[in-house]
């Protein structure tokens, strides 16, 4: 049952990263490397059930990355967007000082 949670997390690398939930996959990365580690200490050793975690784990690294970058470009993005439009505003005010003090003139 649990490779299908992993299937799914694969399937979801092509969707969208904003279609993701950050907090969602930061717990299945989590339950990953926390049920991967204690299959190795339980005895005996579930090899089975610690290689379905690692790859639960490894997909959801995956996902956790892609949402981050885009939540950063997204960032990225939006401070541009506000410098440009302080820039631009500036450029405007100049503008309308010039054309009412060649109106007053």
């Amino acid at each position: 049952m649990k490779w299908s949670i992993v299937l799914a997390g694969a399937a979801d690398i092509a969707r969208p990263a904003e279609q993701l939930s950050l907090t969602q996959n930061i717990a299945l990365m989590c339950t990953g490397a926390i049920w991967t580690r204690w299959c190795f200490v339980i005895r005996p050793k579930n090899m089975f059930l610690a290689t379905v975690n690692f790859f639960l784990f490894l997909v959801a690294v995956t996902q956790v990355t892609r949402i981050t970058m885009w939540q950063r470009s997204v960032a990225n993005v939006e401070g541009q967007a506000e410098n440009e439009g302080k820039v631009l505003g500036s450029e405007l005010k100049e503008v309308a000082k010039k054309a009412e003090n060649s109106v007053k003139s």
